[in-house]
């Protein structure tokens, strides 16, 4: 791993100290985005397998575009979350008349994901051990009863082997999103000259509240 990317992890606050001695550049932290999308998409390649499975009796000849269609919205809405992610804490930070261009926020918030891609990594491993020994039971050909789909999907979500992807993986990302938290706080704090507090809450309250609604959906299936 490059050195830049080490300091990153491990001394956040150096790393982006100097990173604001520099002109902003959106270059690294897109080639950071874009890897954890990837990653994030072979996860959602591997995570759709199952559902396509059921569902092959009744949609057939459309498993290809399913499974595209997974990869390819995989991959935009993580380079959206990055805009999302940067929007939420640039308008928080002007509550606390922070100072800077929305284009230094986004490209700190970049380098934040970069924890991301070692979660993506993670999850793939952990999709590969525990998605192939989910118990698919596929939908009879011709059904169209809501009920019987509805009944196959339930089965499929609570299979042991696909519980116990959902609990591991949902905890990975909230442990790397944590991660990544800790890197968006140094980088609001001096791009948009705010104090450690400040910038904390900024950071904090809305990861916070999504982790919140994360756990929420886990207890909910």
């Amino acid at each position: 791993m490059d050195n830049s990317f080490l300091k990153i992890l491990i001394n956040p606050n150096a790393f982006l100290q100097d990173r604001m001695k520099e002109n902003v550049s959106l270059k690294i932290p897109a080639l950071i985005v874009l890897v954890s999308a990837i990653i994030s998409a072979a996860a959602a390649y591997l995570m759709v397998t199952p559902t396509v499975k059921m569902m092959s009796n009744i949609l057939s000849g459309m498993d290809t575009i399913i499974v595209l269609a997974a990869v390819v919205v995989t991959i935009v809405v993580t380079f959206i979350s990055w805009l999302v992610y940067a929007g939420i804490f640039y308008i928080l930070s002007t509550m606390f008349k922070g100072k800077g261009t929305f284009n230094r926020t986004l490209e700190i918030v970049g380098y934040g994901f970069l924890p991301q891609v070692m979660g993506g990594i993670i999850t793939v491993i952990v999709a590969l051990e525990y998605i192939p020994n989910v118990i698919v039971q596929s939908i009879p050909a011709g059904t169209t009863d809501s009920q019987v789909i509805l009944a196959a999907t339930t089965n499929l979500m609570h299979d042991p082997a696909m519980m116990a992807f959902t609990q591991i993986t949902t905890l990975i990302s909230i442990v790397f999103l944590l991660w990544s938290a800790n890197i968006w706080i140094f980088g609001l704090q001096h791009s948009r000259l705010l104090s450690v507090r400040d910038a904390a809450l900024c950071v904090g309250v809305p990861v916070v509240l999504y982790i919140l609604y994360t756990i929420y959906k886990l207890g909910a299936m």
